[in-house]
Parts: C-alpha cells; sequence; structure tokens
C-alpha cells in the first residue's frame, strides 16, 4: 500500500510515517500543501493522511484537488478542530474519514487499512494461493503450514503478488507498491527482494520470473 502523510508539524509528520512502515507500507511525507498537490499529481497512492490546517495550500483546498482529479486516492483528514460541525466541513469537501488530534496511532493505522481496502476489489481477510497463506492484520505468513519470517519489504511484495490472484506483476508496480519515492528504481531493489522472498518460502519454487513482464504466483 502507498501512503502519502500531508502534515506541517514535522516530528508528528515522521512518527505517522515511521508507524505506517512498520506495517510495511511504502510512506511519502509532505510537509506543506504545495508539496502534497506536487506529490499527487506524480504517485498512484491509496491513501492520504491530510492535516487539514497546512501552509501554503490549505489542506481543504488540496482535499478539493484530489477528490476532483483522476486518482481513486481516499483521504483521512487530521485536524485539531473536534467541534462537529468542523468534522462535517471536512466530510463534505470530500474526506473520506475523519480524525481528530491528538489520536492513537492504532486507530490511524486502522483507519488508513479500512480506507485502503476502498480503493481495490474486495480482498478476503486472509490471502491464500500456492500453499501460501498471508493475513495482513496480524502479518504472519505460512507456506504449507510452515511459520516463514519475512522482512517489511519481502512481506508487501509477496503481499501483491497474492493480490493479483496468478496475473504477472512488473517490477514497476512492486517498486510503486512496496517502496517510497526515494527508491531508486534502478538499483535492483525489487529483484533483491524477490529473491530473499524466494529462498524464505523454500522448495518448490512458487514465485516465477516472466521475462520481460515480471513477478507472479500462479
Amino acid at each position: 500500500m502507498r501512503v502519502l502523510v500531508v502534515e506541517d508539524e514535522r516530528l508528528l509528520a515522521d512518527a505517522i510515517a515511521e508507524w505506517l512502515r512498520d506495517g510495511a507500507h511504502a510512506v511519502d511525507l509532505a510537509y506543506d500543501g504545495a508539496a502534497a498537490l506536487e506529490r499527487v499529481g506524480v504517485n498512484d497512492y491509496d491513501v492520504v493522511v491530510l492535516d487539514r490546517d497546512l501552509p501554503l495550500v490549505h489542506g481543504d483546498d488540496v482535499c478539493r484537488e484530489i477528490v476532483s482529479g483522476e486518482t481513486t486516492a481516499r483521504v483521512l483528514m487530521l485536524t485539531a478542530a473536534a467541534e462537529i460541525t468542523d468534522r462535517v466541513d471536512g466530510l463534505g469537501l470530500g474526506a473520506d474519514d475523519y480524525l481528530t488530534k491528538p489520536f492513537a496511532f492504532p486507530e490511524l493505522a486502522a483507519r488508513v487499512h479500512a480506507l485502503a481496502r476502498r480503493c481495490r476489489p474486495a480482498a478476503p481477510p486472509t490471502l491464500r494461493r500456492a500453499g501460501i497463506t498471508l493475513d495482513p492484520a496480524r502479518r504472519e505468513v505460512f507456506r504449507d503450514g510452515r511459520y516463514v519470517p519475512l522482512a517489511k519489504k519481502e512481506f508487501a511484495v509477496l503481499a501483491e503478488l497474492l493480490l493479483a490472484d496468478g496475473a504477472v506483476v512488473s517490477a514497476e508496480q512492486l517498486l510503486e507498491k512496496a517502496w517510497d519515492e526515494h527508491a531508486d528504481p534502478f538499483t535492483g531493489a525489487v529483484r533483491l527482494t524477490v529473491l530473499k522472498l524466494r529462498r524464505k518460502l523454500a522448495d518448490p519454487p512458487v514465485v516465477e520470473t516472466v521475462k520481460g513482464a515480471g513477478y507472479r504466483i500462479p
């Protein structure tokens, strides 16, 4: 899952990003509304965590641009204003959810997960294919009943391959969903992560390389 966190309080923004990255998500950061609009115009996000009171471009205007654009990103609006009228106004702008400050990080993460599910075709709570079982909520993976400990990127790549339901997923798609905007597409990070994933899943091999196209779990 690819998330954009837009928050001008840098310590809070960094903390949110770190919490979401611990959940194996790719997270980009923007500290003002102008930077947020620039990133939304370039990257395909599943969820935008958006502070309402932003410098340069107000959060309300950022929300309007996202909602009226071609992106399918869902918007979780953050604000210090807790009045019912403020929440109603925020949802009226097109935000999909609304969370007041201060908030608990587990609740924010749960709301991000819930919004991300709306961006994709409905998927079962547990993903299964080729003897592999992946539980996103518990971040657990089993192959033929054997627990498989995975690093964050390995888990994210496997989840994308399972969600593809047998279709080929390109390296570019994996890079988009499992890494953030600072990832260098020429480092071979995807190839190396897939190699490590294959080793941990063990024999018989289950992740196929489709030459010139990407990877799949048939």
